[in-house]
């Protein structure tokens, strides 16, 4: 037998910013859900032949650190200057999944977003050698992109025309594949990024916001305005599944897709919305999971264990017969396989981190440091810097050398001028940097001197203690830090020493050095080299 007859094919459906939205979570949520109005029968066929991930995260709620953790196996901490966004570059010297795969035989390539920002694009990846985008890049700005057909054809048309880009491309990749071996394919679309086309989940789905009343978590206002600018993600997010399809249909075509294992995920939650990206609570961390591979996995299969993405390199490698390197997180394939259920290793907890975002988010270009652990019943995070702003400086980038005392976050509403709203709509830096740009962070912020705002709006952008625990039992939202409340005093130093436990083993330079710590100096603090685009290509 030849080599692609032992081996499966590897597709990876990585997207932008999408977080835990998929139908395929029905039932496994109350019925006030948001799933409960979205449809992703693509994401639901993979997950119904395959095994669906109910406690699926992400290790870093912030594209390039999720990424650089996702191809090495490692925490993101352990990557070098791929643990931070703005200012990131891959080191070479860490083996990631794809290249090792390349060097036993696999044919590799990717289109779209794979590592970046960085100033080596995609390295980890093969870089500008593995990319296929010979059809175009416009299904990032899908809504956009397809509003604007809209003007000379019908939205139908309109949409196809971008699927038949994500078609195109792919059969380019699968053009290029020698007949005696296996891919792996990377499929990162960017659409469910900022920005979107403002009412587009409407005009191009079909999708109400009125139906999100009611639904959305307490901690967003449950207004006109909030309410669109979540169902236009919404419908990001149905484009994404039905750019999976195609890719699904051409495997289908060629034969190939029982001998294929399709992973489908996100790199973190939703952008621009309170606590959500680059957060570590829930709506930032939490994403959708799901594999498909016949041949190992059995269908209908559901995983309740808590995993992360990460967990992904020792999969992929495990899938192609390597076997994962010692420094990577467990392959997941041992929850989930039909023929061995060997869980050994604790999943009942995940852990989480940040570092730096956007790098001019605070004075003198600092991080907002944070590390976490999540189990079932509760969320404790851990803010090494508690008097930095958490989503950056209030007045944003054009006043970072103005200082503001601790008694500012008191009346936080009071204190900053008024960025124009279409600056807080269109411009991150406009406000708290670490925030998209977005309708609701502009409603949040120009609405914030209301009295049924204000809480919100502390709880969003103001300054967080050092410490935070929240009983997810009572408190699914994560709206009441019982942190100080002696009733939790013992949950809390359980998890407390738990979390700076797996710190110290995975030699987290938070807990492993001297104060300053490495993230705190150059070059993971400071300006970034001019010679780094902060995004890949316009």
């Amino acid at each position: 037998m030849n080599e692609k007859e032992t081996r499966p094919n590897i597709l990876f459906a990585f997207a932008d910013d999408w977080g835990r939205y998929a139908s395929a979570y029905r039932p496994h949520e109350d019925d006030n859900s948001i799933n409960h109005l979205i449809e992703t029968p693509n994401f639901d066929r993979i997950a119904s032949e395959g095994a669906l991930f109910t406690n699926a995260f992400v290790p870093a709620p912030s594209c390039t650190p999720c990424r650089s953790s996702v191809l090495s196996g490692r925490y993101f901490w352990q990557t070098g200057l791929g643990a931070i966004l703005q200012g990131a570059h891959w080191d070479e010297s860490i083996p990631s999944y794809p290249l090792i795969l390349e060097q036993d035989g696999y044919h590799i390539g990717y289109t779209y977003k794979c590592w970046s920002p960085g100033d080596n694009i995609n390295a980890p990846y093969g870089g500008d050698r593995t990319r296929y985008e010979n059809a175009g890049i416009n299904f990032n700005r899908f809504s956009q992109t397809a509003t604007k057909n809209m003007k000379d054809m019908a939205a139908e048309e309109a949409k196809k025309c971008l699927l038949d880009e994500t078609r195109s491309n792919y059969r380019s990749f699968i053009d290029s594949v020698p007949s005696n071996k296996p891919f792996c394919y990377w499929w990162g679309p960017t659409n469910t990024h900022r920005s979107w086309e403002r009412g587009s989940g409407k005009t191009l789905w079909n999708m109400d916001p009125e139906k999100l009343k009611g639904r959305l978590p307490d901690f967003l206002p449950d207004v006109e305005e909030v309410r669109e600018d979540v169902n236009d993600y919404l419908g990001e997010c149905i484009a994404f599944d039905q750019g999976l399809g195609v890719i699904i249909e051409e495997l289908e075509k060629s034969g190939e897709l029982d001998n294929t294992i399709i992973v489908v995920s996100g790199d973190h939650g939703i952008p621009g919305i309170p606590r959500a990206k680059c957060n570590l609570y829930d709506l930032g961390c939490e994403v959708a999971l799901a594999i498909r591979w016949p041949q190992e996995i059995a269908a209908e299969t559901i995983s309740e264990d808590f995993v992360s993405v990460m967990n992904l390199a020792s999969t992929f490698l495990e899938a192609g017969g390597q076997k994962p390197l010692p420094e990577m997180a467990p392959s997941l394939l041992p929850l989930v396989s039909k023929h061995r259920r060997d869980n050994g290793d604790d999943w009942d907890f995940v852990i989480t981190g940040r570092e730096r975002h956007v790098a001019d988010a605070r004075d003198g270009y600092l991080p907002y440091p944070q590390r976490a652990i999540r189990c079932e019943d509760y969320l404790y995070i851990r803010n090494y810097e508690p008097d930095r702003w958490p989503m950056g400086h209030p007045d944003g980038a054009d006043a970072l050398k103005r200082q503001l005392s601790d008694t500012d976050n008191a009346n936080l509403g009071e204190k900053h001028s008024d960025p124009k709203s279409n600056d807080l709509k269109t411009d991150t830096r406009a406000a708290f940097p670490d925030c998209d740009a977005s309708p609701t962070k502009e409603w949040v912020i120009n609405n914030r001197k209301k009295e049924s705002v204000i809480p919100l709006y502390n709880l969003a952008f103001g300054k967080r203690p050092g410490e935070e625990l929240f009983d997810l039992n009572v408190d699914p939202h994560y709206m009441n830090n019982v942190a100080y409340d002696l009733d939790y005093a013992d949950i809390k130093e359980t998890l407390s020493k738990k979390l700076h436990t797996i710190l110290v083993a995975s030699n987290d330079p938070r807990v492993s050095e001297k104060s300053p710590c490495k993230f705190e100096l150059e070059p993971y603090a400071g300006t970034v080299p001019e010679r780094q685009s902060f995004f890949r290509r316009n």
